[in-house]
């Protein structure tokens, strides 16, 4: 049997449509969510799965005095007893750009309920001042944002630097539920679920 006979035997019709669904889902999956170094990640979106019981969050982050591009400042501490929902983005992130819309949509249905939506970005708050103000105005982000320190990104990442990564925290600043990337098909109904959860919790 020769070289080209054996070669148009492997490739079958059935193995070139597998092999094309194997790479549309890995194109899809790794264009979900960035790195903090600008590039894309392969880090799938994850379910928003219950993280491990913790007393809640550090003071170091419920206390910190975040910059916000209004130029107030933004401190979580001040929305204790509300459920928040917390994202980390950037201007330059793409599925952060797909997901900010959603993030809007959330704020409007939920924020009568008590839900507060606060977007951090994780870039230099010097050197993105106008771009993240740009961004608010464009994408009509009624919500507070500003910047995460480095010291709070950390905090919150825990050594997962992709973004967008989204946080729902409890009325007592607990984590109840952990996000990391976009899928717009997926990331939205799971958001609602742990939002109607978090505010169905007592206390």
């Amino acid at each position: 049997m020769t070289q080209q006979q054996v070669t148009k035997k492997f490739w079958t019709p059935l193995r070139v449509v597998s092999s094309l669904v194997v790479l549309t889902l890995v194109a899809l999956f790794g264009a979900s969510s960035c790195n903090s170094t600008n590039e894309t990640s392969k880090t799938t979106p994850s379910t928003g799965a219950p993280t491990n019981a913790k007393p809640g969050l550090p003071p170091s982050v419920l206390q910190a005095e975040l910059q916000a591009s209004d130029g107030s400042t933004i401190k979580l501490a001040n929305y204790s007893g509300k459920v928040v929902f917390l994202n980390l983005w950037a201007t330059w992130c793409g599925p952060c750009q797909r997901e900010i819309p959603e993030l809007v949509r959330l704020h409007k249905e939920f924020e009568s309920r008590g839900v507060e939506v606060i977007g951090l970005s994780t870039e230099d708050p010097e050197g993105s001042a106008e771009a993240v103000r740009d961004f608010v105005r464009e994408y009509h982000m009624d919500y507070p944002v500003g910047w995460a320190t480095r010291e709070v990104a950390g905090i919150l990442m825990q050594g997962r630097g992709s973004i967008p990564q989204s946080f729902i925290i409890s009325r007592d600043g607990r984590i109840l539920r952990r996000f990391i990337g976009f899928s717009p098909e997926a990331t939205p109904p799971q958001l609602r679920q742990a939002l109607e959860e978090a505010l169905a919790e007592k206390g």
